[in-house]
């Protein structure tokens, strides 16, 4: 085998590698997006009893409100005092650390978030 050959031979090697690299991102990518979906629907059949909506995960929980009012319906309790109106990060922050807190006072850990 000449180098010419094994040069071939590695460029094709690394093409297949990264196709596929490729697919599995892209495998990925869809499972993730079948589990927001059905995660979404889950919390939003949750939460329609107190009028609230969840459209998209990352955004609507960022504040913390519809994480405390999925918790709230969930658990049927009310959660401690949190900020109704966060303006700011750390009010934000603070809502999510609440629900959070709650969740480990329940006995609920969560892993990998």
């Amino acid at each position: 085998m000449n180098e010419n050959d094994k040069s071939v031979r590695d460029e094709n090697s690394a093409q297949e590698e990264d196709e596929m690299f490729e697919r599995e991102l892209a495998e990925d990518a869809q499972w993730k997006r079948i589990q927001q979906n059905t995660f979404t629907r889950w919390a939003n059949k949750h939460l329609k009893c107190v009028d609230k909506y969840i459209n998209d995960l990352e955004c609507d929980l960022s504040d913390g409100l519809n994480l405390v009012a999925l918790l709230e319906v969930l658990a049927q309790k009310r959660l401690p005092k949190h900020n109704k109106k966060p303006n700011f990060r750390s009010q934000k922050l603070e809502n999510v650390a609440v629900a959070l807190k709650f969740l480990d006072d329940q006995g609920i850990r969560i892993v990998s978030i």
